[in-house]
């Protein structure tokens, strides 16, 4: 197994479309990492360029201690497995899984006792005979999966691969790839566009925007501590509560609401300064009734999730400019199934210790997270 380290990793294409932009990063040796980001960011690019499938513009690729930024695909030991999986569909489960061992010339006994191997290990022993068109969703995803196992590769990169999967196919993928990447260790990078399944599967997540890496960090740091607004408002189911607010007298004034500078950015700001307050809907309180340091607002909409509902509220935008005067905005809250308010309450919000956070210039105002790496 091995590491993968790129540096100054550039990717322009013609007429001038940068897709990557001189990144710099680590991803450490056995881990499990998500490349995270809107449509366009660059991921699969940055993915393809990994695999050798795209020519970098500049830098270096680096897999262990070889570079292999000049090498052509087959010569990198990486596995690639496609959105679309990218299975033969006129050959076998058994054939499609051996094809990798045929391309380095592995002999047909070899690859025959390979392919039943790794299709054992993957619950795909009584499949082998069958071609991919009588597979299902699942099924062919697990092929996939034997196929870039079977050469026992150093890297696996994964683009996409439970997209094309229902909403249950996908929860039961998800389990299953997490526990085979544990027990295999092989290093491994997967691009996705779904928030909810880079925080549940990767060690660490790196968040792309504009060919740029935003953050890098695990799951737990990312969503906790984005270290910037665009970040905030893209990580998790729901995205951030992020409220213009302005510091006045060592406090912030917020939809004409007093409220306490977040423990982070204390002697970090000062009066007069044009700030943006960060809290996230699941980390906010809801109350029927005033409760002091609040935020107040009109109930607008209530989404049944479940076991929660997700309840948003337009705040007041108080009149005048004096103290404790602030703009006001939309506000959304996370609240426990049986206790959702009707559209048309008032409803008094207020977020729980140590989890608000402030933004100066679209970037966390405080001790840098150990999660924040921008690039």
């Amino acid at each position: 197994m091995a590491a993968i380290t790129m540096s100054g990793l550039t990717k322009v294409y013609p007429g001038g479309v940068r897709a990557l932009d001189a990144l710099d990063l680590t991803i450490a040796d056995g881990e499990f990492f998500a490349l995270l980001g809107p449509s366009g960011c660059g991921k699969t690019t940055l993915l393809r360029t990994i695999a050798g499938l795209e020519v970098a513009t500049g830098g270096t690729v680096a897999i262990g201690e070889r570079d292999v930024t000049t090498l052509q695909p087959g010569r990198r030991d990486v596995a690639m497995v496609f959105q679309d999986y990218a299975l033969f569909p006129h050959m076998s489960v058994r054939d499609n899984i051996a094809y990798p061992l045929r391309i380095k010339k592995v002999g047909r006994s070899a690859r025959a006792a390979k392919a039943t191997e790794t299709a054992e290990e993957l619950g795909l022993a009584a499949l082998l005979e069958r071609r991919p068109g009588q597979l299902s969703g699942g099924q062919q995803q697990r092929v996939a999966l034997a196929r870039a196992m079977a050469c026992h590769p150093q890297v696996f990169l994964l683009d996409e691969p439970l997209s094309n999967l229902d909403a249950r196919m996908r929860l039961e993928a998800r389990t299953f790839l997490k526990r085979l990447q544990r027990e295999l260790g092989v290093t491994t990078v997967f691009v996705t566009h779904d928030q909810s399944e880079a925080l549940a599967l990767a060690d660490r997540i790196a968040v792309m925007e504009g060919g740029r890496i935003r953050q890098v960090g695990t799951p737990v740091e990312v969503f906790r501590r984005p270290a910037n607004t665009f970040v905030a408002g893209f990580i998790g189911s729901t995205p951030m509560n992020l409220l213009d607010a302005e510091v006045v007298n060592g406090r912030l004034a917020v939809a004409g609401v007093r409220l306490d500078l977040p423990e982070s950015a204390h002697g970090q700001v000062a009066d007069g300064e044009s700030v943006v307050y960060g809290v996230r809907p699941e980390y906010l309180d809801y109350s029927a009734a005033p409760v002091e340091g609040a935020l107040s607002g009109r109930v607008v909409v209530v989404e049944h999730l479940g076991s929660h509902s997700l309840v948003s509220l337009d705040l007041p935008v108080p009149d005048g400019d004096g103290p404790g005067e602030g703009p006001g905005g939309g506000l959304q809250v996370v609240v426990p199934e049986g206790e959702e308010p009707a559209p048309g309450d008032t409803g008094w919000v207020r977020p729980r210790p140590g989890r608000a956070l402030l933004y100066r210039d679209g970037e966390l105002v405080g001790a840098p997270s150990p999660a924040a790496v921008a690039a």
